[in-house]
């Protein structure tokens, strides 16, 4: 019963403000315009200030960093691939291919591992 109430009372808002806006349009179309303008302004000016203060968060950020090294990554092996490809058409044999790769070092790794209490049972009652 209230959800049809509240349908009633919503079209009839809607009903007004369509009477209202063709009325207004007949009596002063140039400061009917005017002022739709003007709304479409205010519309825009506050849409930009909130998507660009509002909604700048720190997961926003972040996602902008990953976006900004995906590109970088897909740049880099982009790169490679093309240097890779150009060394082997002016590369005639597979030794020398060999040798190529065994003079390429290796980047040092930067992971650590960290010792954990994986034998230890937990105390399930201090949840």
């Amino acid at each position: 019963m209230k959800n049809r109430t509240a349908n009633l009372v919503v079209t009839g808002l809607i009903i007004f403000a369509g009477i209202g806006i063709f009325g207004s349009l007949l009596a002063n179309p140039a400061g009917f315009l005017q002022r739709i303008a003007v709304i479409i302004l205010i519309g825009g000016i506050v849409y930009f200030f909130f998507r660009h203060f509002y909604l700048s968060t720190p997961e926003k950020q972040e996602q902008r960093a990953f976006i900004k090294a995906a590109k970088r990554s897909k740049k880099r092996f982009k790169h490679k691939d093309g240097k890779q490809t150009n060394r082997r058409s002016n590369v005639g044999s597979l030794s020398s291919l060999k040798k190529q790769n065994r003079r390429k070092k290796k980047s040092p790794v930067h992971l650590t591992v960290i010792e954990g209490k994986k034998g230890k049972k937990k105390n399930r009652a201090s949840f």
